[in-house]
């Protein structure tokens, strides 16, 4: 007899139906009446009063519970196709309306086919019979390294893509395949070039080279650059320039203000629409020339104009991007008027001399990139003009979250289909975590599609959910939980999404007399202290690991996050990559930190559905 296979419901399109609803109903809705409309509730008085059991979306949802039309909901908000606006008869509560974004998705359905729907690499990773035995020959040499690790470190192949999963020795393994190269291929150091993406890394970089005996050229994507802008400095600006520091930064800002009649205290009253208690003024106005300027590098290097927004945002919101692209005209004018150059520009301009002087492009016989799902299209453009024969990289595009600043995983993700000879080779056996935070990791990445990771050692479980009324409680729990704990102090971390749990947080701690140091959003460079407990946002602390980590805020409101410090970037970037995806991706990097202990704590009803029900099996719940 035929075996019937199991049916199984298509869900890509099920947040159509939310957009479809939403569009239907005449006025502004909360989010409780919507979900009882799409789930066709009789029993809900508006609906009764309104009649909206007459409209053809009553219902459409009704074989799928609240909570998952809830999930599709957060969704939407998150990507923006669906406006948060405060409701005209109550301030504290908030309603929900399909914007121009949303009714465009209805026409034409683009939303899930950007949503986790790239490849990652599933295959295995195969040695082969001659790989086998010139791992033998180089036994003393690659003694230590697993099979996969070894294949990379040697594989004679011209172009390689390492997919290096947390944990897996990564770096480790860049630097050994470079000791290869010097030692065993007889490449010259000065023919090896090695990129990264912060002066910490190429520190690090520098010193496991010179371990191994080795030299390399080692650089940042800014470094390289500046150098290059150094040597060639006459032929590239014809006149002597300097990067801006941020004294010069302020100034500019300020002149540009003082240009369109608007006082600083204005501007961030203007810019800072929802307000942000937790900073002093001199914060505020810090973060508002840092994104100044990252909307002035985001204009220079897109070449995009201010007309293309102005349709898309509220009144509210445009008076915001309406003052800061009349800042950012007025500072491209003051920057070339008094030979200052940003950052950004190292790399722009690089490019630009290079394909004007051809000739001065220095020849590398091999050139190897780490972080490489954090690379921007600027950077990949810079690879393409050296050109170098060899070319490897590794990277996670787990770990790829850095989308609002330019950085784009469809680099790592497309790399077959732009070198079709080239080699993928997976490392997939993770060194740092126990069986227990590995497997949640791998629950955690199912809807990427990648292969699951490995774990190479077990440990008593200790995973705990915690729930909390307030974050007064959250925050004195994990107070008593590093006083109560016999783990060295710099073996603790305590992660959170926003750099406001993080001030806050540190004001606890500091009643208790716990030393701490604190590492925010935006901080590159950052050096574990002995013994001190790290607080640090999520975005700060890639890289890292800690035997016990606390993960702080797992609310739907943090996870993904709903508000930003930095609108006007948010606004400007918002359709260049998935939102949910990368908030999911970064959810993973705080998690996989943890080598032994990881506590998830939260305050109120409900918990971000990023912790799903296959991954809250692993935990031990707790309600305080």
């Amino acid at each position: 007899m035929a075996e019937i296979p199991e049916y199984k419901r298509d869900e890509s399109n099920d947040y159509l139906f939310v957009l479809k609803g939403l569009n239907e109903i005449p006025f502004p809705v909360g989010k409780n009446l919507l979900v009882d409309f799409l789930y066709g509730e009789l029993e809900n008085y508006s609906i009764e009063k309104n009649k909206l059991f007459d409209f053809e979306s009553f219902g459409s949802m009704s074989a799928m519970t609240k909570e998952r039309i809830f999930e599709i909901i957060d969704k939407l908000v998150t990507n923006k196709l669906i406006e948060v606006s405060n409701s005209v008869f109550n301030n504290f509560s908030k309603v929900l309306s399909i914007g121009k974004n949303g009714r465009a998705e209805i026409i034409n359905p683009t939303f899930f086919s950007k949503s986790f729907s790239q490849k990652y690499w599933e295959l295995e990773t195969k040695i082969s019979e001659e790989e086998m035995t010139s791992f033998v020959e180089l036994e003393d040499f690659l003694k230590g390294f697993n099979l996969e690790q070894k294949k990379t470190i040697v594989s004679p192949k011209e172009k390689i893509l390492c997919i290096a999963g947390a944990g897996s020795g990564k770096t480790f393994v860049l630097t050994k395949r470079i000791e290869f190269l010097n030692k065993m291929k007889r490449v010259k150091s000065d023919k090896i070039l090695a990129i990264t993406f912060t002066r910490k890394a190429k520190d690090e970089m520098n010193n496991r080279l010179q371990e191994f005996g080795v030299n390399a050229v080692v650089e940042t994507f800014n470094s390289f650059s500046e150098k290059i802008l150094l040597k060639y400095g006459g032929k590239i600006y014809g006149r002597k320039m300097k990067i801006a520091t941020f004294q010069d930064k302020m100034f500019a800002v300020l002149r540009a203000l003082d240009n369109l009649g608007i006082s600083m205290e204005e501007a961030i009253q203007n810019y800072f629409i929802y307000g942000n208690k937790n900073k002093t003024i001199y914060q505020l106005q810090s973060m508002f020339v840092f994104d100044c300027f990252q909307v002035f590098e985001y204009f220079k290097s897109t070449r995009l104009s201010f007309e293309k927004f102005e349709k898309n945002y509220s009144d509210e919101t445009l008076k915001s991007l309406k003052m800061i692209f009349g800042i950012v005209k007025y500072l491209d004018f003051h920057m070339a008027t008094n030979g200052l150059r940003t950052y950004g520009d190292q790399v722009r301009n690089t490019i630009d001399f290079f394909k004007v002087y051809k000739k001065f492009i220095p020849i590398f016989d091999h050139v190897l990139v780490d972080e490489f799902q954090d690379v921007n299209s600027e950077q990949i453009e810079l690879l393409d003009l050296l050109n170098s024969k060899n070319l490897f990289c590794t990277g996670d595009p787990r770990q790829s979250i850095f989308g609002w600043r330019g950085s784009e995983v469809d680099h790592i993700l497309k790399f077959k289909e732009k070198y079709p000879d080239s080699e993928i080779i997976n490392l997939t056996k993770n060194y740092r975590s126990n069986n227990h935070i590995v497997k949640v990791m791998n629950d955690l990445a199912k809807k990427m599609e990648v292969s699951p990771l490995e774990s190479t050692f077990e440990n008593k479980k200790d995973l705990k959910i915690c729930k909390f009324d307030n974050e007064i409680q959250e925050f004195n729990f994990v107070k008593s939980k590093i006083l109560s704990s016999e783990i060295p102090r710099e073996e603790i971390f305590v992660l959170s999404r926003t750099n406001r749990q993080i001030e806050e947080l540190s004001k606890v701690l500091k009643a208790a007399e716990i030393n701490h140091s604190v590492k925010e959003e935006g901080s590159n460079d950052f050096s574990i202290k002995k013994g001190k407990v790290t607080l640090a946002t999520i975005h700060s602390i890639k890289g890292l690991e800690a035997e016990l980590v606390f993960v702080i805020g797992c609310t739907l409101s943090n996870f993904p996050c709903k508000v930003s410090d930095h609108p006007v970037i948010e606004k400007i970037n918002v359709y260049n990559y998935n939102l949910e995806e990368e908030e999911l991706r970064l959810f993973y990097v705080a998690i996989s930190r943890a080598k032994n202990h990881l506590y998830l704590t939260y305050s109120g009803k409900n918990y971000t559905y990023f912790i799903n029900k296959e991954v809250k099996e692993s935990f031990f719940f707790e309600e305080f």
